[in-house]
């Protein structure tokens, strides 16, 4: 891709990853929203270093195999618009890393404030002993759940096996596998019967057109874990129509709809949703209590 011979440091590597991305016009949506912040990913992880690495690491010479495993790299995330962290195998979701690769979406989701802040002020966190994570994916929710309730245990439930296997590496790799218990089921069909004081859940959410129209990056995540139906209600849908069965009577529960949010509170304008909001930005989530649902 480059004469190996012009590159010498870290910093030289940064600077051309950021140069060709911003040249080749990519999208951003997968931890990071620049070029800059991504040449960083790519390069300090690809290189096994921190991000807060210090500047005169920077000017450190690369050896010939590390610069040809760079360009390489580059190379994908250009010529084949792969998200970076496909590229590495690292995502961050609520300050923990996480193994992802094909088999599941890549985490983003602002509903990590939410578990930062332990669902407050809608639940009591000393009242949460069982939370259910439908759609769970790379797991990232449900770890982080068990990293913020650690008296709690968590079901974490996905129709994918492959998305399970995903979620069983990191489960190991953050040590909850005595709290978080993997269980393979279409939403609701192969939960244990019994009430949660918190449902919470990511679904795929992308309506019909919108799967049309995502970038490139976006189509190297599974489509079974994006399209939603023509509406991109689908799931949602199923989980309001089963949640109060599965809460108890002072549970919550909380799912992400994306895009969809207006869809969805048109289709249903007697149903008080609360809309979150988040200081990090993002938005599309809802809150409904288990009496709320009681009364749909």
């Amino acid at each position: 891709m480059t004469n190996l011979t012009e590159l010498k440091t870290i910093r030289d590597y940064i600077r051309l990853a950021t140069t060709r991305f911003n040249a080749a016009n990519l999208y951003y949506g997968h931890g990071t929203d620049n070029a800059w912040d991504e040449a960083i990913a790519l390069v300090l992880h690809t290189l096994h270093l921190p991000h807060d690495v210090s500047g005169v690491v920077l000017d450190a010479n690369l050896l010939d195999e590390e610069k040809k495993q760079l360009n390489e790299l580059i190379k994908q995330r250009i010529e084949k618009n792969i998200p970076v962290p496909y590229l590495t195998h690292q995502a961050f979701f609520s300050g923990l890393p996480y193994y992802v690769d094909e088999r599941v979406l890549i985490p983003r989701s602002p509903i990590a404030e939410l578990i930062e802040n332990q669902f407050a002020p809608w639940i009591a966190a000393d009242a949460v002993h069982n939370i259910l994570d439908l759609c769970t994916g790379s797991g990232c929710i449900a770890i982080a759940c068990a990293k913020n309730f650690p008296d709690a245990q968590v079901d974490a439930v996905d129709i994918s096996t492959d998305a399970l296997a995903v979620a069983k590496i990191n489960v190991l790799r953050h040590g909850v596998e005595d709290q978080v218990q993997l269980i393979e089921s279409d939403l609701f069909s192969a939960v244990p019967k019994k009430q949660y004081d918190i449902i919470v859940s990511n679904p795929p959410y992308v309506s019909t057109q919108e799967m049309f129209d995502l970038p490139s990056e976006y189509q190297h995540e599974p489509e079974m874990a994006l399209a939603a139906g023509t509406a991109g209600l689908d799931f949602a849908l199923r989980i309001l129509r089963e949640a109060h069965k599965y809460l108890q009577p002072d549970g919550i529960l909380i799912v992400e709809v994306g895009n969809s949010e207006h869809a969805l509170a048109e289709q249903f304008p007697q149903i008080p949703f609360t809309w979150l909001e988040f200081e990090r930005g993002g938005g599309g989530v809802f809150m409904l209590t288990a009496e709320q649902l009681g009364e749909l």
